[in-house]
């Protein structure tokens, strides 16, 4: 399979499967928005293994599969009629991808696997920056930069602050599945547990609860601040392409942090209109 056909695929697993992320890669110019396309399809698939239904010897098996995908790929080895691979291959070429950055990034499933939890907020904050962070690294790679080096640093905040949006996001989603992200210190100062009746219902005082979700939104809101100054070192792509990733999931934070009860009924999401909108402004120049 040629890169070309390999780079198709991978546009369409990101429209399937990364619809946020989708809107703001369209922007790109052909080459970076296939390059972007293949990070994501790869990220997708890490994710994917961490999050499926299967036994955890099998998820744990997978995600080191895939990082022995990476050595090869790395060697120049890779033979293989796997479009992810193709297409990443072929765009770690062009565009010299930090490839390592996947390592942190099924090391982070690796500890959603094994059910980790975080006693403080340093320890949540290594997490986010192996699971998200990693992904701004590789993507600014794609972006272009005038300093890359000082740059990532900026690009593994935004991507700390889009992780952590997810985690306020999916607090409920997450204690289905036996997963808690919340600081344990942090919990505990709130008077939280988390713990749920019978009936599915918080046994913690909502004011409480409300007050450490309003927190949460609160921290994140500052790694945004520091995040989005990314978006003065892209070019004009590049930047509505970031703008309109980070816009979406910063508007969704918004919609939580004046609502912070609605996170305890369930998922919080954007109607496609208003992603819709958030890329226009975002391709016209404006900021999230």
């Amino acid at each position: 399979m040629n890169p070309e056909r390999a780079y198709d695929d991978c546009v369409r697993i990101t429209r399937e499967q990364a619809r946020n992320f989708s809107y703001g890669i369209r922007l790109l110019p052909t080459p970076k928005r296939n390059a972007l396309s293949a990070v994501y399809a790869f990220a997708r698939r890490i994710d994917d293994i961490g999050d499926g239904d299967l036994a955890r010897e099998v998820k744990l098996k997978g995600l080191e599969n895939a990082r022995a995908d990476l050595r090869a790929l790395e060697s120049g080895a890779t033979d293989t009629d796997d479009p992810v691979l193709i297409a990443l291959a072929d765009a770690a070429q062009r565009f010299d991808l930090p490839l390592d950055a996947f390592d942190e990034l099924i090391d982070g499933c690796r500890a959603d696997v094994l059910g980790v939890r975080y006693p403080t907020f340093a320890s949540l904050e290594q997490y986010c920056r192996y699971v998200a962070g990693s992904v701004g690294r590789l993507s600014l790679a794609v972006f272009g930069s005038p300093d890359r080096g000082r740059d990532a640093v900026v690009a593994d905040d935004l991507g700390v602050a889009l992780q952590l949006t997810n985690i306020l996001r999916d607090v409920v989603e997450d204690l289905d599945n036996g997963r808690v992200y919340l600081p344990a210190d942090e919990l505990a100062r709130f008077g939280c547990t988390l713990d749920r009746d019978d009936d599915g219902a918080f046994v913690d005082d909502p004011d409480d609860l409300v007050a450490l979700l309003e927190f949460q939104a609160v921290r994140a809101q500052e790694w945004y601040e520091r995040g989005l100054s990314l978006l003065d070192s892209l070019d004009r792509r590049s930047r509505a392409c970031c703008a309109a990733m980070a816009g979406i999931y910063h508007r969704l934070l918004t919609r939580m942090a004046l609502r912070p009860d609605r996170v305890l009924r369930g998922r919080t999401s954007l109607p496609d209109w208003e992603k819709v909108l958030v890329a226009g402004v975002a391709l016209a120049g404006g900021t999230p």
